[in-house]
């Protein structure tokens, strides 16, 4: 490896700022100095929604290309952008410690979901958000928008009432004032892996017990990293993408018991279908087995979500 580890990035200023913190922390283990790499990718050059951009994938494979041909060492994601398949010749060798992963309300005048006014405009770039926005008030008109963390908030002094927003990005921001509301997990279970990042290297890279690798393997936090798995094994069996309104959130508890709950919604939010499983897993020393225990809790969850008709209700793998 390089005396510099090369981080790669997104040039958004939420990007920025997890990629350094996930830069400094991997210096602060040992691994080296580092530089960021700015990438654009399609997220930052396209406009419309992000079904209309293809969905999952959009905001990280510029990034993966940097990686592979050796302009980066190292790429940071938010873990819910990155796509369920493998991308060969990568792997995710660190999930830091995740951050809230609870959707966040930032309204006018401090409201909060049940005290917005009838008909009040809500604005959310995610078919998951909308959804459940509308089976929580089904009065509210929901608002597609895009843009950075700032143009969305700056939304609700122009034409909207509120905005949704993820709590973890805000908190990284330092934007948690603009909060109302933290949304309950049965009121908005969110995006699976949302709030947790991905730090993606070559899969070489990841083995070869340079320093860079160790400073990874202790950056990895292994509550996070497993339930992260579950909720995205559930995504994967569900051939479902980031714009699928499909929320789930895992939790691995005290005694090494892994539990998960799943939501998957129509999209105008008129049905939906919950599922609550979990699992035991092999303990801090057998990493592996925990990892295949906590993917075959999201599998079956996702197998009794399908059995139960959520392929039609939501229209996935359409």
């Amino acid at each position: 490896m390089p005396l510099t580890v090369r981080v790669g990035t997104r040039a958004s200023a939420l990007a920025l700022t997890q990629t350094g913190h996930v830069a400094d922390a991997l210096t602060a283990l040992g691994a080296g100095e580092h530089e960021l790499v700015r990438v654009r990718t399609d997220g930052d050059r396209l406009t419309g929604s992000l079904a209309t951009l293809g969905g999952t994938g959009v905001f990280v494979t510029a990034l993966r290309d940097a990686l592979l041909d050796g302009r980066c060492d190292v790429a940071v994601h938010s873990f819910k952008d990155l796509p369920t398949a493998a991308s060969p010749g990568l792997v995710v060798a660190a999930v830091p410690l995740r951050q809230d992963p609870r959707d966040a309300l930032c309204a006018r005048d401090g409201r909060t979901l049940a005290t917005l006014p009838e008909g009040a405009s809500v604005g959310t770039g995610s078919p998951r958000r909308a959804a459940q926005l509308r089976a929580a008030r089904p009065d509210l008109k929901v608002v597609d928008i895009r843009g950075n963390v700032d143009t969305r908030l700056r939304r609700i002094e122009d034409d909207l009432d509120a905005v949704v927003l993820a709590s973890a990005g805000l908190a990284r921001l330092g934007r948690l004032d603009a909060v109302t509301e933290a949304l309950p997990f049965d009121v908005m279970t969110p995006a699976p892996a949302q709030g947790a990042l991905a730090v993606e290297v070559r899969t070489a890279d990841a083995a070869d017990g340079s320093p860079l690798a160790r400073a990874l393997a202790t950056l990895d936090h292994r509550p996070t990293h497993l339930a992260v798995l579950a909720e995205r094994a559930l995504l994967s069996r569900l051939e479902a993408g980031c714009a699928a309104p499909v929320g789930a959130h895992a939790r691995l508890g005290d005694d090494d018991v892994l539990t998960l709950e799943a939501v998957v919604l129509r999209p105008d939010g008129s049905a939906s279908l919950r599922r609550t499983g979990s699992t035991a897993l092999a303990g801090t020393e057998d990493h592996a087995r925990s990892a295949l225990a906590a993917a075959a809790l999201g599998t079956r969850l996702a197998d009794e979500l399908l059995a139960d008709g959520a392929a039609d209700l939501a229209g996935l793998g359409a």
